[in-house]
């Protein structure tokens, strides 16, 4: 499966590369991902915000949770959907294979006509009070699409870095302890069900806590050459070392074949003096894009494909003041906050 979709990834590159510019009717969507939040009091109707996704053939959508009137927008799209689990509805489906089914079939079933690759339960909240529902709501929801015969959907669950209790350098890479019994059980489960984990990984965050020994250039996808050597590997970019620190923990729970997703990363264009500004933002994301579409795997996993989702589509005014307000691709208008795609 992901060897195919990694030669299709291919062709679709190779056809943006040469598509003349002024063919503008050829569409081709991106092998990327983006956000969908739905935080702010002046965001445009779900419908709008699809045809904004068509307008710059970004391929994928990314939802925190289901949102009927965003999944009916949705409808004949093309556009894959990442849909999520409310964290606050994970014990309920852990303890019901009915109510897991309910929610399957209110959510998902009703638009067969739309791929969703990944269902995910539950967004940076390991560890924490949920932990011993994880695996029973997803096996729960694996028994789910046994039943229908959905092979194409993975169940899953997303991490942020902060469940690493070491990171650096990669290949020390460990989970915190309070995490790591909670993150075997669901590595068990997605290796028996050949499906990734999500990671959301943002290198801002890194380099703001540590601007003196994290190179901004580093932190940006700029760095002319290597700046870490970790044993025969080298990184030239903070995102690989992360995600292959997350590798190392992984293997040092004795799990070697799950692959990562990076479910979010992004840079903040306001809100943190100059170092949030549309210019670094906009230098962030266009070599995350550059990168995803190159289907360039980590040091570690060169050969792994990768997918990856930006945060955010949009600046949502309801997140608390600061950075958080303003992750935004795009404005609430529709304007570019700073351009990424063309």
């Amino acid at each position: 499966m992901r060897l195919v979709r990694k030669v299709l990834a291919s062709i679709l590159v190779l056809a943006i590369i040469v598509r003349p510019e002024t063919t503008k009717c050829v569409e081709a969507s991106l092998d990327i991902g983006v956000n969908y939040g739905m935080l702010g009091d002046n965001l445009p109707s779900p419908s709008d915000v699809i045809q904004l996704f068509k307008k710059y053939n970004i391929g994928k959508i990314r939802l925190f949770e289901p949102v009927p009137e965003v999944l009916q927008a949705l409808r004949g799209s093309g556009i894959e959907v990442t849909i999520g689990v409310r964290d606050q509805d994970i014990p309920a489906l852990a303890a019901s294979p009915d109510a897991t089914k309910q929610w399957f079939d209110t959510y998902v079933q009703p638009y067969a006509d739309t791929d969703f690759p990944y269902i995910v339960v539950g967004n940076e909240i390991i560890p924490g009070e949920f932990d011993q529902y994880f695996v029973p709501a997803m096996k729960n929801f694996q028994n789910v699409l046994n039943g229908y015969g959905y092979a194409g959907i993975k169940v899953t669950t997303a991490i942020a870095t902060t469940t690493l209790a070491v990171g650096y350098p990669p290949s020390a890479g460990a989970f915190m302890d309070s995490a790591r019994a909670t993150l075997a059980g669901i590595l068990d489960f997605l290796s028996s069900t050949s499906s990734p984990l999500l990671a959301n990984v943002y290198p801002y965050y890194a380099y703001v806590e540590d601007p003196v020994n994290v190179r901004l250039d580093y932190a940006l996808f700029t760095a002319s050459g290597p700046v870490v050597q970790d044993g025969s590997l080298s990184y030239s970019n903070l995102l690989d070392a992360q995600l292959d620190a997350i590798y190392s923990a992984m293997e040092k729970l004795g799990v070697s074949g799950v692959d990562l997703v990076v479910s979010e990363s992004g840079w903040p264009s306001a809100g943190n003096g100059d170092i949030a500004t549309p210019e670094l933002a906009g230098t962030y994301n266009r070599n995350f894009l550059k990168k995803f579409l190159a289907m360039e795997g980590t040091p570690k996993r060169p050969n792994t494909y990768l997918e990856g989702f930006i945060f955010a589509m949009f600046n949502e005014d309801q997140k608390p003041a600061g950075i958080e307000q303003h992750f935004g691709l795009f404005n609430p208008d529709g304007t570019p906050v700073h351009p990424v795609f063309s």
